[in-house]
Protein backbone atom coordinates (compact mmCIF):
# COMPACT_ATOMS: atom_id res chain seq x y z
CA UNK A 1 0.00 0.00 0.00
CA UNK A 2 1.23 3.48 -0.79
CA UNK A 3 -1.58 5.64 -2.18
CA UNK A 4 -3.18 7.71 0.61
CA UNK A 5 -6.77 7.45 -0.62
CA UNK A 6 -6.43 3.73 -1.40
CA UNK A 7 -4.93 3.16 2.06
CA UNK A 8 -7.88 4.92 3.69
CA UNK A 9 -10.49 3.01 1.66
CA UNK A 10 -8.94 -0.42 2.21
CA UNK A 11 -8.43 0.27 5.92
CA UNK A 12 -12.21 0.48 6.36
CA UNK A 13 -12.68 -3.11 5.16
CA UNK A 14 -12.61 -6.18 7.41
CA UNK A 15 -8.81 -6.57 7.49
CA UNK A 16 -6.31 -7.03 10.32
CA UNK A 17 -2.94 -6.06 8.81
CA UNK A 18 -1.80 -3.64 6.12
CA UNK A 19 1.64 -4.06 4.56
CA UNK A 20 4.04 -1.29 3.55
CA UNK A 21 6.99 -2.51 1.50
CA UNK A 22 10.44 -1.00 2.14
CA UNK A 23 12.43 -2.90 -0.47
CA UNK A 24 13.83 -0.67 -3.23
CA UNK A 25 13.67 -3.42 -5.88
CA UNK A 26 9.93 -3.89 -5.38
CA UNK A 27 7.52 -2.00 -7.66
CA UNK A 28 5.43 -1.55 -4.51
CA UNK A 29 8.16 0.19 -2.48
CA UNK A 30 6.39 2.87 -0.44
CA UNK A 31 9.23 4.86 1.12
CA UNK A 32 8.66 7.92 -1.10
CA UNK A 33 4.86 7.86 -0.71
CA UNK A 34 3.91 7.46 2.94
CA UNK A 35 4.57 9.24 6.23
CA UNK A 36 4.04 8.65 9.93
CA UNK A 37 0.88 10.76 9.55
CA UNK A 38 -0.45 8.28 6.94
CA UNK A 39 -0.12 5.41 9.39
CA UNK A 40 -1.65 7.36 12.27
CA UNK A 41 -4.84 7.70 10.22
CA UNK A 42 -5.39 3.92 10.19
CA UNK A 43 -8.20 2.58 12.38
CA UNK A 44 -7.02 0.94 15.62
CA UNK A 45 -8.25 -2.40 14.27
CA UNK A 46 -5.68 -2.34 11.42
CA UNK A 47 -2.03 -3.05 12.24
CA UNK A 48 0.51 -1.43 9.88
CA UNK A 49 3.31 -3.83 8.92
CA UNK A 50 6.76 -2.86 7.63
CA UNK A 51 7.68 -5.40 4.94
CA UNK A 52 11.46 -5.61 4.52
CA UNK A 53 14.24 -7.72 3.00
CA UNK A 54 17.53 -8.26 4.86
CA UNK A 55 17.48 -5.00 6.81
CA UNK A 56 19.69 -5.03 9.89
CA UNK A 57 18.50 -4.23 13.40
CA UNK A 58 19.41 -0.53 13.21
CA UNK A 59 17.57 -0.03 9.90
CA UNK A 60 14.49 -1.76 11.29
CA UNK A 61 14.47 0.33 14.45
CA UNK A 62 14.89 3.44 12.27
CA UNK A 63 11.67 2.45 10.46
CA UNK A 64 10.00 2.06 13.82
CA UNK A 65 11.20 5.49 14.96
CA UNK A 66 10.31 7.28 11.72
CA UNK A 67 6.90 5.71 11.04
CA UNK A 68 5.83 4.08 14.30
CA UNK A 69 5.88 0.47 13.07
CA UNK A 70 5.61 -2.18 15.78
CA UNK A 71 5.13 -5.14 13.42
CA UNK A 72 7.68 -6.36 10.88
CA UNK A 73 7.34 -8.86 8.03
CA UNK A 74 10.83 -10.12 7.18
CA UNK A 75 11.34 -11.60 3.70
CA UNK A 76 15.08 -12.21 3.53
CA UNK A 77 17.58 -14.40 5.35
CA UNK A 78 17.13 -12.64 8.69
CA UNK A 79 18.38 -14.72 11.62
CA UNK A 80 16.30 -16.09 14.50
CA UNK A 81 18.51 -13.94 16.76
CA UNK A 82 17.42 -10.76 14.96
CA UNK A 83 13.77 -11.83 15.19
CA UNK A 84 14.13 -12.49 18.92
CA UNK A 85 15.83 -9.13 19.48
CA UNK A 86 12.96 -7.29 17.81
CA UNK A 87 10.45 -9.18 19.94
CA UNK A 88 12.41 -8.39 23.10
CA UNK A 89 11.98 -4.72 22.16
CA UNK A 90 8.20 -5.24 22.03
CA UNK A 91 7.74 -5.66 18.27
CA UNK A 92 5.73 -8.38 16.54
CA UNK A 93 7.58 -10.42 13.92
CA UNK A 94 6.17 -12.20 10.86
CA UNK A 95 8.88 -14.31 9.17
CA UNK A 96 8.28 -15.10 5.51
CA UNK A 97 9.48 -18.51 4.37
CA UNK A 98 9.55 -19.46 0.68
CA UNK A 99 8.14 -22.95 0.13
CA UNK A 100 9.04 -25.17 -2.79
CA UNK A 101 9.23 -28.64 -1.20
CA UNK A 102 9.20 -30.42 2.18
CA UNK A 103 12.81 -29.46 2.86
CA UNK A 104 11.78 -25.80 3.00
CA UNK A 105 9.41 -26.54 5.86
CA UNK A 106 12.36 -27.75 7.92
CA UNK A 107 13.78 -24.21 7.77
CA UNK A 108 11.00 -22.96 9.99
CA UNK A 109 12.07 -25.02 13.00
CA UNK A 110 15.02 -22.79 13.82
CA UNK A 111 12.64 -19.81 14.14
CA UNK A 112 10.28 -21.52 16.60
CA UNK A 113 10.07 -19.30 19.67
CA UNK A 114 11.56 -16.33 17.79
CA UNK A 115 8.56 -15.13 15.74
CA UNK A 116 4.86 -14.39 16.19
CA UNK A 117 3.77 -15.70 12.79
CA UNK A 118 5.20 -17.40 9.74
CA UNK A 119 4.11 -16.29 6.29
CA UNK A 120 4.38 -19.18 3.85
CA UNK A 121 5.00 -17.88 0.35
CA UNK A 122 6.09 -19.31 -2.99
CA UNK A 123 9.86 -19.72 -3.13
CA UNK A 124 11.36 -17.15 -5.52
CA UNK A 125 14.72 -15.40 -5.93
CA UNK A 126 12.96 -12.02 -5.76
CA UNK A 127 11.73 -12.50 -2.15
CA UNK A 128 8.04 -12.90 -2.97
CA UNK A 129 5.75 -11.11 -5.37
CA UNK A 130 5.84 -13.92 -7.95
CA UNK A 131 2.06 -14.19 -8.28
CA UNK A 132 2.45 -18.00 -8.17
CA UNK A 133 1.14 -20.58 -5.71
CA UNK A 134 3.06 -23.34 -4.00
CA UNK A 135 1.52 -26.73 -3.17
CA UNK A 136 -0.51 -26.07 -0.03
CA UNK A 137 -0.65 -29.82 0.68
CA UNK A 138 2.96 -29.51 1.82
CA UNK A 139 1.65 -27.69 4.90
CA UNK A 140 0.15 -30.94 6.16
CA UNK A 141 3.73 -31.61 7.37
CA UNK A 142 3.81 -28.40 9.44
CA UNK A 143 3.55 -29.31 13.12
CA UNK A 144 4.85 -26.33 15.10
CA UNK A 145 2.70 -24.23 17.45
CA UNK A 146 3.45 -20.92 15.65
CA UNK A 147 0.47 -19.67 13.63
CA UNK A 148 0.94 -18.95 9.93
CA UNK A 149 -0.41 -16.78 7.14
CA UNK A 150 -0.85 -18.17 3.65
CA UNK A 151 0.60 -16.21 0.73
CA UNK A 152 1.64 -16.67 -2.87
CA UNK A 153 -0.48 -15.92 -5.92
CA UNK A 154 -3.85 -15.75 -4.13
CA UNK A 155 -6.59 -14.32 -6.36
CA UNK A 156 -10.36 -13.78 -6.05
CA UNK A 157 -10.86 -17.13 -7.79
CA UNK A 158 -9.31 -18.89 -4.78
CA UNK A 159 -12.09 -18.09 -2.28
CA UNK A 160 -13.57 -21.60 -2.33
CA UNK A 161 -10.17 -23.30 -2.13
CA UNK A 162 -9.22 -21.15 0.88
CA UNK A 163 -12.52 -21.84 2.63
CA UNK A 164 -11.74 -25.57 2.30
CA UNK A 165 -8.16 -25.24 3.57
CA UNK A 166 -7.86 -26.35 7.19
CA UNK A 167 -4.90 -26.46 9.56
CA UNK A 168 -4.87 -25.83 13.33
CA UNK A 169 -2.27 -23.04 12.95
CA UNK A 170 -3.79 -21.37 9.88
CA UNK A 171 -4.39 -17.74 10.93
CA UNK A 172 -5.06 -15.79 7.75
CA UNK A 173 -4.22 -14.94 4.16
CA UNK A 174 -2.03 -12.37 2.45
CA UNK A 175 -3.68 -10.55 -0.46
CA UNK A 176 -1.41 -8.74 -2.86
CA UNK A 177 -0.92 -8.74 -6.64
CA UNK A 178 -4.09 -10.74 -7.38
CA UNK A 179 -6.11 -7.83 -5.94
CA UNK A 180 -4.35 -4.92 -7.60
CA UNK A 181 -5.20 -2.44 -10.33
CA UNK A 182 -1.48 -1.55 -10.49
CA UNK A 183 1.50 -2.30 -8.19
CA UNK A 184 0.66 -0.89 -4.77
CA UNK A 185 -2.91 0.07 -5.73
CA UNK A 186 -5.61 -2.31 -4.48
CA UNK A 187 -8.92 -2.98 -6.23
CA UNK A 188 -11.44 -2.11 -3.51
CA UNK A 189 -14.38 -3.86 -5.16
CA UNK A 190 -12.42 -7.06 -5.73
CA UNK A 191 -11.33 -7.19 -2.08
CA UNK A 192 -14.88 -6.48 -0.81
CA UNK A 193 -16.38 -9.28 -2.89
CA UNK A 194 -13.63 -11.70 -1.88
CA UNK A 195 -14.06 -11.00 1.84
CA UNK A 196 -17.84 -11.36 1.57
CA UNK A 197 -17.51 -14.68 -0.27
Amino acid sequence: MRDARNIEEVSLLDIDFMGFIFYPRSPRCCSEYISAHTLKQLPESVTPVAVTVNMDYDALTDLSSKYGFRTFQLHGSESPQLCRRLREEGAKVIKAIGIKDKADLEKVRRYSGSVDYFLFDTSTPSHGGSGRKFDWKLLEEYDLSVSFLLSGGITPADADMISQFHHPQFAGIDLNSGFEIAPGLKDLDRIKKFIKR
